[in-house]
């Protein structure tokens, strides 16, 4: 499967998981990092600690792009004018987690923010899936909500690299595929997620995006490790990394 053959720049294409406590930490690793990051991913946890909007300004104001990683799931009415409020911020990506009418509501509010479908969570398995009530098989599920949400007026999806491959063959080119999960290295018993690729893989399988977290975050040198991932992006598009 080819390379996604969308204009994105290069560094762009690695978004980093800001997951800390606060937004005081958020802004001391964003100092860290430097140039070596573009585009940040802020989630629940540092919504909940407050200053998340400001935050967000601070980010959006240092030239950074933001992907607001909420995962809206609330009756359709509820998503649309939470969406709503992200719009004319600089906010790049949202997510949204449910079902045709949630996905279409977010889709018809989102003004200039770009919204995203989960499909399956990465971090969850086949055993996972069973518990819920899932007993289709994981790529067929992943198939079914790309489809809807890219009808129902969605940009593209969440999903996990190893599916990504059927994305790109079996759904429309222009769906962009973010792609949760990446490890550099091989992943540790203690991680959390289940099914992941590393860097070259989720490109090589059709992710436009990848998002990467705790190997920058945890990493002895931040900037180090995240400027290693630019470089192999790079080598992957022929584009030059961050110095």
């Amino acid at each position: 499967m080819p390379f996604t053959p969308k204009a994105i720049p290069a560094h762009e294409r690695l978004i980093f998981a800001m997951d800390v406590a606060d937004p005081a930490e958020a802004r001391r690793l964003a100092d860290t990092l430097g140039d070596s990051v573009h585009f940040y991913k802020l989630g629940l946890e540092l919504f909940m600690s407050g200053g998340y909007y400001e935050l967000l300004d601070w980010m959006v104001g240092r030239g950074k792009k933001v992907f607001v990683d909420l995962k809206f799931f609330d009756v359709p009415a509820t998503v649309a004018a939470a969406v709503r409020q992200l719009r004319n911020r600089g906010v790049a990506l949202t997510t949204v987690h449910g079902n045709q009418g949630i996905m279409e509501a977010a889709a018809a509010a989102k003004g200039d923010v770009k919204v995203l479908a989960v499909t399956v969570l990465t971090s969850l398995d086949r055993g996972d899936l069973d518990d819920l009530g899932f007993k289709c098989d994981v790529e067929q599920l992943v198939l079914s909500r790309a489809r809807r949400a890219l009808e129902a007026g969605c940009d593209g999806v969440v999903s996990s690299g190893l599916e990504a491959p059927k994305l790109r063959e079996f759904i429309d080119q222009r769906l962009l595929v973010v792609t949760p999960g990446i490890r550099p290295v091989e992943n540790r018993p203690v991680d959390d997620q289940k099914r992941t690729v590393d860097v070259a893989q989720a490109f090589a399988n059709g992710a436009d995006y990848i998002v990467v977290g705790r190997p920058i975050r945890d990493a002895a040198d931040p900037r180090a490790a995240a400027l290693a991932i630019q470089q192999t992006i790079a080598g992957i598009f022929g584009a030059k990394a961050a110095q």
